[in-house]
C-alpha cells in the first residue's frame, strides 16, 4: 500500500479515501434500514390492513420512490459537482440523505392518521434518493481522481466497500434490536431507532469531508477551460454512447444486491418461515463475501482493466442466478448462506470496479453528471423494482423465475458492457 502510505501524499490519501468510505458507508447504512425495515416492519405500520403480501407490496414500492427520486439528484448535485466541485457538493448530497433519513423516525403511522402516514413516508424515501443520486458519483471521483497511476481501481474500491460496512452496521444494529426488544416493542418503536442514529454517522461522515480538498483532475479541467454551463445537456449531446451503455452495465450489481438482501429477507422471514434474527445472521455471514469480491475484484482490475472484470463478473451473475431456485429455495439455511455468500461474492466483480470505470467513460468537465446519471438510471433497472417484481415472480411460480430474472439483468449489461471501452484516463 505505498501508494497510500507515502508521506504526506498518503496522509492526504488516507483523508480522501477515509472521505470517500465513510460517505458511502453512511449512505449505505441509511439506505438499507429502510430496505430492512421495508421488509419487516413498514407493511403493517404504513398501509391499510390487508394481506400480508399486499402490505408487504406496497411496502417494496415505497423503497422503490427513491430509485425514480435518484436520477433526479444525480443531475441537480451533477450540475453542481461538475461547476462548483466536488468536495461541496459531496456536503450536500450527505446532509439531504441524513436529514430525510433521520426524519422518518419520527413519522406518524397509518393508525394515527391515515393516508398522511405513506404519503410523508414517500416524501421522505424520495429525499433519500434525492441526495444518494449525487452521493455515490462524487465519492467515487474523490477517490479516483486523487489515485496514483495504476491505483485507481483500488482507490476507486473504497466508496465501494461502504456497501458492505453499511450493511453490516444496518443489519447488525435491527439484529440487536431483535435480540433485545419483544416483538412488540419493536414493532410499536424500536425499528424508529436505526433512523435516529443515522444522525450520529452524517456527523461523523460531515466532519471527515470538510477536511478534505478539491480533487486535482477538477482543479485542471477549471483552469483550463470554464465549466459546462448545462453538465447534463453537455453529457447527452455529447457522450451519448456512453451514458447508454454505462447505464446497462450497472444493471447486474444492483439486481444482485437487492435480490441478496431486501428480496431474500422478505421470502426468507414469510414464505421460508425463518426468523427474523436468525435470517438477519445468515445474511450478515453473507455480506463479508461481497467486501471479499470488492477487493480481489479491484486488485485484478488494476492488473487488467476494469472492463474485462466487469465481464467476468456477468458471466458469473448467469451462473448465481441459475442456481437460486435449487440453493435458496430449498429452505436449509446452510444453503441459503452459501447461495447469499456466492452472489454477494460475485457482486463484488460487477460492483467494486464500477467506480474506477464509470468515470473513465466521461472528461472531468462532466463527469460527476455522467457517472451519476448511469449510475442511478442503472439503480432503476435494476434495483428499484428488483424486490417487488422479484415477489410476483416468487408468489407465482417460485424461486426459478426470480433466478432468471437475475440472469437477465446479467445479460443486460453484458450487453453494455461489450461496445464500451474507456476513453479518459485523467
Amino acid at each position: 500500500m505505498a501508494a497510500i502510505d507515502a508521506g504526506a501524499g498518503g496522509a492526504s490519501n488516507r483523508r480522501v479515501l477515509a472521505a470517500s468510505l465513510v460517505g458511502t458507508a453512511v449512505e449505505f447504512y441509511d439506505f438499507y434500514i429502510y430496505a430492512t425495515a421495508a421488509a419487516l416492519v413498514f407493511g403493517p405500520l404504513f398501509f391499510p390492513s390487508a394481506s400480508p403480501t399486499a402490505q408487504l407490496m406496497s411496502s417494496y414500492a415505497t423503497f422503490a420512490v427513491a430509485f425514480f427520486a435518484r436520477p433526479v439528484g444525480a443531475a441537480f448535485f451533477g450540475h453542481f459537482g461538475d461547476r462548483i466541485g466536488r468536495k461541496s457538493t459531496l456536503v450536500a448530497s450527505l446532509m439531504t440523505m441524513g436529514v430525510s433519513t433521520l426524519l422518518i423516525a419520527f413519522l406518524p403511522t397509518y393508525a394515527m392518521v391515515g393516508w398522511v402516514a405513506p404519503a410523508l413516508l414517500c416524501l421522505l424515501r424520495f429525499g433519500q434518493g434525492f441526495g444518494l443520486g449525487g452521493e455515490w458519483g462524487g465519492a467515487a471521483l474523490l477517490a479516483v481522481e486523487n489515485a496514483p497511476p495504476g491505483w485507481k481501481a483500488r482507490f476507486g474500491m473504497f466508496p465501494q466497500l461502504g456497501a458492505p460496512v453499511g450493511f453490516i452496521a444496518a443489519n447488525g444494529l435491527f439484529l440487536l434490536l431483535g435480540l433485545f426488544l419483544s416483538p412488540e416493542a419493536f414493532q410499536s418503536w424500536g425499528w424508529r431507532l436505526p433512523f435516529l442514529a443515522s444522525a450520529i454517522l452524517v456527523g461523523l461522515g460531515l466532519w471527515v469531508r470538510l477536511r478534505i480538498g478539491e480533487t486535482p483532475a477538477f482543479r485542471k479541467a477549471a483552469a483550463e477551460a470554464a465549466p459546462s454551463h448545462v453538465p447534463i445537456a453537455e453529457a447527452i449531446r455529447r457522450h451519448p454512447g456512453e451514458l447508454l451503455c454505462g447505464t446497462f452495465a450497472v444493471v447486474a450489481c444492483f439486481a444482485i444486491f437487492y435480490l441478496s438482501t431486501a428480496f431474500a429477507l422478505g421470502y426468507g422471514t414469510t414464505t421460508l418461515g425463518h426468523g427474523r434474527e436468525t435470517f438477519l445472521m445468515v445474511q450478515l455471514g453473507a455480506i463479508l463475501f461481497l467486501a471479499a469480491g470488492i477487493v480481489a475484484a479491484a486488485w485484478w482490475s488494476d492488473m487488467a482493466n476494469p472492463r474485462r472484470v466487469l465481464i467476468a463478473g456477468c458471466f458469473a451473475t448467469v451462473a448465481v442466478g441459475a442456481a437460486m431456485g435449487a440453493m435458496m429455495g430449498a429452505g436449509s439455511l446452510v444453503l441459503i448462506w452459501a447461495w447469499l455468500s456466492a452472489a454477494l461474492f460475485v457482486m463484488g466483480f460487477v460492483y467494486g470496479p464500477l467506480g474506477a470505470f464509470l468515470p473513465s467513460l466521461f472528461p472531468p468537465r462532466v463527469r460527476y453528471t455522467g457517472a451519476s446519471i448511469a449510475f442511478n438510471v442503472g439503480g432503476i433497472i435494476g434495483g428499484g423494482l428488483a424486490p417487488m417484481a422479484a415477489q410476483l415472480l416468487a408468489d407465482r411460480g417460485g424461486l426459478a423465475p426470480v433466478g432468471l430474472y437475475l440472469v437477465a439483468a446479467a445479460v443486460l449489461s453484458l450487453a453494455g458492457l461489450l461496445p464500451l471501452k474507456p476513453k479518459h484516463a485523467d
